[in-house]
């Protein structure tokens, strides 16, 4: 199983800081996560979600030893 982690807002709206998901792509992980906790849903579009700390294709296949982080955006100056 893909482990993933939340950071920040997105940890909060997920209510861990990580877990272990089962989902085969990355846009079914998206998908269970936005209809699993609405309120994560509400951001996940605005996320930055990197699979083995890069930015990929939604198609991309979830691999058993894959890291997935959630990270929402973040505001600063």
């Amino acid at each position: 199983m893909a482990r993933v982690r939340y950071f920040a807002a997105a940890e909060e709206l997920a209510g861990v800081s990580e877990e272990s998901r089962s989902e085969p792509t990355l846009a079914a992980l998206r998908a269970a996560l936005a209809s699993e906790r609405p309120g994560l849903g509400s951001i996940l579009p605005r996320c930055a979600v990197l699979v083995g700390g890069a930015r990929v294709d939604d198609e991309i296949a979830l691999a058993d030893d894959d890291l997935v982080d959630v990270l929402p955006p973040f505001a600063g100056g």
